[in-house]
């Protein structure tokens, strides 16, 4: 009898305890908030950082498919920031003490304000401010990090901007990995086969708003002698002034290639059965592009 009403005692103390279900070492607190939108909707997958006077990290992560979080960390005075895609970031102080959750209940986003687009007409890629690289993996362990060295292109902003073009070439033979013989490898018929195939190309017809500063461009990427049809994951970064007051446009972008879909299979393996390449290509693109001068206006 008296154990039934210690355990049903203990049971009405945790239901109540908000920090019952959390474990926290000696000298630590609990911090736990709920991300909304702004239809009250939760926000699945918001970041948050936790970081202490100073500035430093403390703790950071992503919300549960509710929108909520709990962290455990040491009782003092922090700074909280929660992001999440197309959402002005959120910004608080609070104080979390020994044994105690400090909760901040339910945190409302507000929608961020898309970033200005480029004006319509014919923008070029600035070479000098850009880069296009890629990343493999190499004998299923490391990763190799190389980039294109020459490469131009222009970006047709239209109106509306979902009607826009763009065409970017690359010189095959630009590629480098900062080891000559690995780069003269790639560019042999094994790989490249730059002789045969100068360039890489990607057309991009299909402009379609994700929300937020995220777009997708689809297109077709002619790789060694093969086209197929590509998205490229793109953040649009937004307006901004060069040093002699002109004006740029900068965006971010990335996609997968599989090799074998561009007929780019050379292979050996290890004697583990481990390839020495991986069958994908991660390629990143960060671009700034300008107004292209009238005289070099495309027809």
């Amino acid at each position: 009898m008296i154990g039934r009403w210690l355990g049903s005692r203990r049971n009405r103390m945790q239901r109540r305890n908000p920090l019952a279900a959390v474990r926290t070492p000696p000298r630590a607190g609990a911090l736990s908030c709920r991300v909304l939108d702004p239809v009250h909707e939760p926000v699945q997958h918001a970041e948050f950082l936790v970081s202490d006077h100073m500035g430093r990290r403390v703790v950071g992560g992503g919300t549960d498919p509710f929108g909520s979080f709990v962290t455990a960390v040491p009782a003092g005075e922090y700074r909280l920031a929660v992001s999440a895609e197309g959402y002005a970031p959120y910004r608080t102080a609070l104080t979390v003490e020994e044994g105690t959750l400090a909760s901040l209940g339910d945190v409302t986003l507000r929608t961020a304000e898309p970033p200005e687009l480029p004006a319509p007409g014919d923008w070029e890629i600035e070479p000098a401010h850009s880069s296009i690289g890629f990343t493999a993996r190499h004998i299923g362990l490391a990763r190799i990090h190389g980039r294109f060295n020459t490469f131009a292109g222009v970006i047709r902003i239209a109106d509306p901007v979902e009607r826009s073009q763009m065409h970017v070439v690359i010189g095959a033979a630009s590629i480098d990995t900062n080891v000559r013989m690995r780069d003269d490898h790639l560019r042999s018929a094994d790989f490249l086969d730059v002789e045969r195939f100068p360039t890489i190309e990607f057309y991009g017809d299909r402009f379609v708003h994700k929300g937020g500063s995220r777009w997708a461009v689809t297109g077709a990427f002619s790789l060694h002698g093969v086209t197929r049809t590509v998205t490229l994951d793109t953040e649009y970064l937004g307006l901004g002034n060069g040093m002699e007051g002109e004006v740029r446009a900068a965006c971010r972008a990335t996609t997968e290639l599989h090799r074998d879909d561009f007929t780019v299979s050379w292979q050996t393996l290890l004697a583990r059965g481990i390839a020495v390449v991986g069958p994908s290509i991660r390629i990143e693109l960060d671009v700034q592009v300008v107004p292209k001068a009238a005289g070099d206006m495309a027809a």
